[in-house]
């Protein structure tokens, strides 16, 4: 199912990341500065000479005119616009298609504390369930990982959904995993401490729901739930 689409997508060359969200492209033999919406180190997707698609945008306060969507990778592109994960995430919402325990009305971007969480649900008797959303860009081996670079923001949304689970309120942790894999794990490797602390929420009663993705001609596609890899 298509959850979103693209359009006047165009190709170029990557050239090189200028700082954690600008980087360079050769547009049509010309150089372009594009703006990336992702935070991840995408050291296996953003490298020089690779294929990418960037997208035109109409915004006078902003420096660059190129919104990096995808790049690359084998035979597949792999989506790395983090800005549109939540637009993604509501649309499931609205279709239903997330396995929750009830459905209600629907908030974005509500405060817990001194963070903000992606998404609560409430039904008509105040029952909820808040939603936490990231997305996953790497994989290795046939596993989807995140994440790509340590995260204490990451950590804390974890030990905030299960504060949240002890208080009586459903959580879950949506990943939206937009690499062809077989099965998502935390990346060990890479921050163990977020992994660690990731397969405790899971213990205490958090629920992990991976969701896959690919993206063809400027569609991203559902393509459904993704197991969690076997913790060795």
């Amino acid at each position: 199912m298509v959850v979103l689409t693209l359009k006047s997508l165009e190709k170029a060359i990557f050239v090189e990341r200028l700082n954690r969200f600008l980087g360079k492209v050769n547009l049509k033999g010309k150089p372009v500065e594009v703006h990336i919406h992702d935070p991840g180190r995408l050291k296996e997707l953003l490298y020089r000479d690779n294929e990418v698609f960037i997208k035109h945008v109409e915004k006078s306060l902003r420096k660059t005119r190129f919104d990096l969507i995808a790049a690359r990778k084998g035979e597949e592109y792999v989506f790395v616009h983090s800005g549109y994960h939540n637009k993604i995430v509501r649309k499931l919402l609205d279709l239903r298609l997330l396995p929750l325990n009830m459905y209600g009305e629907v908030k974005a971007e509500v405060t817990h504390g001194k963070s903000r969480m992606d998404f609560t649900v409430e039904d008509e008797e105040g029952n909820k369930t808040w939603i936490e959303v990231k997305g996953c860009t790497l994989s290795r081996d046939g596993k989807a990982l995140f994440p790509d670079a340590p995260t204490k923001r990451g950590r804390k949304h974890l030990e905030e959904l299960m504060e949240l689970k002890e208080k009586g309120d459903e959580t879950l942790l949506l990943i939206l995993v937009f690499t062809r894999s077989a099965c998502f794990a935390p990346n060990s490797s890479v921050d163990p401490e977020f992994a660690s602390t990731f397969w405790k929420a899971v213990r205490k009663g958090v629920k992990v729901l991976p969701l896959a993705f690919s993206f063809r001609n400027g569609d991203l596609i559902y393509e459904g739930r993704m197991p969690l890899c076997m913790k060795r």
